[in-house]
C-alpha cells in the first residue's frame, strides 16, 4: 500500500500565521515582511505559496479595517462635522 506524501515541513525562520492580526498596523508589518519574503526569490515553492495565501487574508484584513473607519468618518461627517466659515 502506497504512503500518502507528508505535509511540507515550515521554516522555521518564515513561520506562517494562520490568526488575525491584533491590529492593522500590525498587519501591515507583517504584509510587509511577507513582501520582502516574496521579493527575495529565496524562500522555497512551498513557502511562497503559504506567503501568498497569507498576504491574501492580511490584504483582506485591512480592507475590511479601511471599510470600517471609511464608514465610521461618513457618520461623522453627516451627523457632526460642518463646514469651516470664515472669521
Amino acid at each position: 500500500m502506497a504512503r500518502s506524501p507528508s505535509p511540507p515541513s515550515r521554516s522555521a525562520a518564515a513561520p506562517v500565521a494562520a490568526d488575525p492580526p491584533p491590529s492593522y498596523e500590525a498587519a501591515l508589518a507583517e504584509l510587509d515582511t511577507l513582501v520582502s519574503g516574496l521579493e527575495s526569490g529565496q524562500w522555497p515553492l512551498d513557502r511562497l505559496l503559504d506567503g501568498y495565501r497569507r498576504g491574501a487574508e492580511l490584504l483582506a484584513y485591512c480592507r475590511e479595517q479601511l471599510q470600517a473607519v471609511e464608514q465610521q468618518v461618513q457618520v461623522l461627517e453627516a451627523d457632526q462635522l460642518k463646514p469651516w466659515k470664515d472669521a
